[in-house]
């Protein structure tokens, strides 16, 4: 009975020890949220307002016949991945890994349909160990990743799409809407919608551009998609961030109930050596008796 309490005590330790690293691990998450929501909302407005000179650009400009903006017959996808690249996130990587893995087998027979582009340790690992065909990766991204980070992707990604490589790109991210809430997202980024098609709105005014019209598009239309590409990155590391904290916060729930199982299991066996120890005097002196 000693020795049980004593593994008992000892996992009590233990779990309190834990208990700690998970405490500080959901404080240092809740933390960086606030600044990766911060950074994620900062880049709205400039993602917004170059749609917004795109859309009026390509609007005022007739048979405008850009790659970007024309759909083509679907030979080869390509998907951009947005995963993490540590653990301890929940759901966070397996939702998204399995919605962009489930449409892959629905809408493809073959491996020569699709190419992946994958950000993170954790999606690229998973894909790799599945034969997935990879074809640009990047790793090791800080939790306030800057466009300069994921540049080369994003320039590949697109630069692709626009050449003929591939004739749709969709981009796989987990769309964040609170700590506790992040939806896995499957957009079309590839051709694009609801650019050129004659929506824009509001008062406009009448320029002049210099070489053209379409040469100006031929500069803003993949600087506006690589946009897109990093805005879904925050939108993905704030994602990320909600679900560790909320992954953390209930581990450190969990293990202060089982310190408290833990306890009463001790004081149980405590009890019950005390008694044993006083029955075994009482026995003792009946016997001397």
């Amino acid at each position: 009975m000693a020795r049980s309490m004593r593994d008992i005590k000892r996992q009590i330790k233990s779990v309190q020890n834990t208990r700690q690293i998970t405490k500080a691990m959901e404080m240092v998450a809740a933390s960086k949220l606030r600044k990766a929501q911060e950074k994620a909302e900062a880049a709205r407005p400039y993602s917004e307002k170059l749609k917004e000179v795109v859309s009026s650009i390509a609007a005022g400009t007739q048979d405008l016949q850009h790659p970007m903006l024309v759909s083509r017959p679907v030979k080869k996808t390509g998907y951009l991945i947005i995963t993490s690249d540590r653990g301890l996130a929940g759901g966070y990587n397996a939702n998204i890994l399995r919605k962009v893995t489930m449409l892959i087998a629905e809408r493809h027979k073959s491996k020569d349909e699709y190419a992946l582009f994958v950000i993170g340790r954790k999606g690229r690992d998973f894909l790799r160990r599945r034969e997935y065909p990879i074809v640009e990766e990047i790793t090791e991204l800080s939790d306030t990743p800057k466009f300069a980070d994921i540049k080369s992707i994003a320039y590949s990604a697109v630069n692709q799409f626009e050449t003929g490589v591939y004739d749709e790109l969709y981009i796989c991210y987990n769309q964040f809407v609170n700590a506790i809430s992040q939806i896995p997202t499957v957009d079309r980024l590839l051709p694009m919608d609801g650019v050129g098609d004659g929506e824009h709105h509001g008062a406009s005014a009448a320029y002049e551009y210099e070489p053209s019209p379409a040469g100006v598009l031929e500069v803003l239309l993949p600087k506006y998609a690589e946009t897109l590409i990093y805005g879904a990155l925050l939108n993905g590391k704030a994602s990320e961030l909600g679900a560790k904290m909320t992954a953390m916060g209930s581990a450190t729930k969990n293990a202060s109930k089982m310190i408290g199982e833990l306890r009463l299991t001790y004081n149980r066996a405590r009890q019950a050596a005390i008694t044993q120890e006083i029955t075994e005097i009482v026995a003792g002196a009946n016997a001397q008796s």
